[in-house]
């Protein structure tokens, strides 16, 4: 097998591993991951909907989100996602305003 065709199939078998954890750890919210990582599941349906659009694929964003979240978002979202609290919200806002500064 060639080294690229390898690394692609090595690619998407992280990228399948990632989605399934994350599957697994519906208790992290996208906001913790954003304030910890600066990215969430959010951001990962964008990037792949973008790869698609890179190689002429048209993907839809709610199709994208189903793919990572599992289920249709309005779904998750009532099943899973909690009110972020104030203490989340200040350090996004932080998160945030730091970043505008390096930009």
């Amino acid at each position: 097998m060639a080294k690229l065709e390898s690394n692609i199939e090595l690619e998407a078998a992280a990228f399948r591993h990632l989605l399934a954890h994350l599957d697994e750890r519906k208790d992290v919210q996208n906001i913790d991951l954003m304030n910890l990582a600066d990215f969430c599941r959010n951001c990962l349906s964008k990037w792949y909907k973008a790869a698609g659009e890179e190689r002429g694929i048209e993907i839809e964003y709610e199709d994208a989100r189903e793919l990572v979240y599992g289920m249709p978002y309005a779904e998750w979202k009532e099943k899973h996602q909690q009110k972020a609290t104030p203490e989340q919200l200040a350090r996004f806002n932080e998160v945030e305003a730091a970043k505008n500064k390096t930009d």
